[in-house]
């Protein structure tokens, strides 16, 4: 890869070896994926992508150098879009690792306060200021690692103040350069002080929180997590209810461990996302298709949990579900923030190819965040958000695990990142 130039907002892309555009979806993923134009270039104006040079010509006609940013043979994708992560959180949880290495498994942890309450704690003795310069740089690996929109989650404060406080953070270490779709996740498990009563604290997440962040305008869908050691399918639909009276999106955490009817409600609904659905049966499945509800898989906190099972995506996608691919990145199931790693686990563990896995990582994405008409595709007038990598194909990409840093990052059509590090006005605004 090289920029002779060193252009932070440079009129062209040139020299593109491969360009890797994701199909429409037909509704769910298309038998054919991707599209693929060797050798062209591309046309940057006003943060958005302006034009697709022909197929063959890698270079524009008659264009000055100073415009160009040489790509030098790189595989151009659409930014990476990461449909759910939980960034608001004061400390990593490695001792529960450890737990689980020696055989104790998550559930247990989390009945004894560990999980979600160990960070509960942390996140309610952190200052706003210091979640935020958390985040911030949380934000920045992501920008570094190809990823250039999220969705982000409350959920780690569980209490109405400590709720408001994670969105805050999450909103301010955003600031201008990297955009994030807010979620409010206070029905992520039932905190401390009304674990004999949760009925009373869902009470408080549909009366009191929701409206408060909807009249802050913190937040852009809610979200809660049904399973044993959460919440119940019935306090889901009440979440569900009270959202839906602020206007706010829907996304649902359901059928990680266990069936709950959740994917059926986020049917009903018509939730934006419905997310984890590892053990969801076929008749919910079709459902969610019907629906147009994007299923969220979440592979590293299978593989991190040491899980057997894990979502059947072939299965999914057979009954014209569309899906999206994201790190599940949090402290204590998924502490990783490697989507390409997701594309590899997909691939192995839920038999995606790795064409349906890039769709899934990019164009379902943004599916999942209800911004497909804006990013996950390079088309004119999208956003221009790319990412550039050092592989030869689309197979690439899942293939070399572990090892796949972009080449280049662009965000709105400026040089955000080169070889995994934050450039330019990206760089000052992480320092800052």
């Amino acid at each position: 890869m090289q920029d002779s130039v060193g252009l932070a907002t440079p009129r062209y892309i040139a020299g593109i070896g491969l360009l890797a555009q994701p199909l429409p979806s037909a509704p769910g993923i298309p038998p054919e994926p991707i599209a693929l134009k060797r050798n062209v270039w591309l046309e940057l104006g006003s943060g958005r992508i302006v034009r697709v040079g022909p197929e063959g010509e890698p270079y524009p006609p008659g264009a000055d150098p100073s415009d160009v940013f040489d790509a030098a043979g790189a595989l151009a994708t659409p930014g990476l879009i990461d449909a759910h992560t939980h960034p608001a959180f004061a400390q990593f949880r490695q001792g529960e690792f450890i737990r689980r290495c020696r055989g104790e498994i998550y559930l247990e942890i989390a009945a004894a306060g560990g999980g979600i309450l160990s960070s509960v704690r942390g996140v309610r003795e952190a200052s706003e200021e210091r979640l935020a310069r958390l985040i911030r740089r949380r934000f920045a690996r992501f920008l570094e690692l190809g990823v250039t929109s999220l969705e982000a989650k409350s959920g780690y404060g569980l209490s109405v103040a400590d709720e408001l406080k994670s969105l805050r953070a999450i909103r301010s270490a955003a600031g201008d350069l990297f955009e994030v779709s807010l979620t409010l996740l206070g029905a992520h498990t039932v905190p401390e002080e009304y674990r004999g009563d949760p009925d009373r604290y869902i009470d408080l997440v549909c009366n009191e929180m929701i409206p408060a962040a909807a009249d802050e305008k913190l937040a852009d869908a809610v979200d809660v997590f049904v399973e044993r050691t959460a919440f119940t399918i019935d306090h889901a639909r009440k979440v569900f209810e009270a959202g839906s009276r602020r206007n706010l999106n829907l996304r649902i955490h359901a059928d990680q461990f266990s069936s709950s009817g959740g994917a059926r409600l986020a049917a009903e609904f018509g939730a934006l996302s419905a997310d984890h659905m590892d053990v969801t049966p076929d008749d919910e499945l079709r459902l969610l298709a019907e629906a147009d509800v994007t299923v969220v898989l979440l592979p590293g906190a299978v593989f991190f949990l040491n899980l057997d099972r894990c979502a059947e995506a072939r299965r999914m996608i057979d009954a014209g579900c569309r899906i999206a691919l994201s790190t599940d990145f949090n402290p204590g199931s998924s502490p990783t923030q490697s989507l390409p790693l997701m594309m590899t686990l997909a691939c192995l563990r839920m038999k995606m190819t790795a064409a349906e896995t890039l769709w899934a990582a990019t164009l379902g994405g943004a599916l999942a965040l209800g911004c497909d008409r804006e990013i996950g595709r390079i088309e004119p007038g999208w956003r221009a958000d790319i990412a550039l990598w050092n592989a030869p194909d689309v197979d690439y990409l899942p293939y070399a695990f572990g090892d796949q840093i972009p080449a280049a990052v662009f965000k709105r059509g400026r040089l955000a990142a080169k070889n995994g590090a934050l450039v330019g006005n990206f760089q000052t605004a992480l320092e800052g």
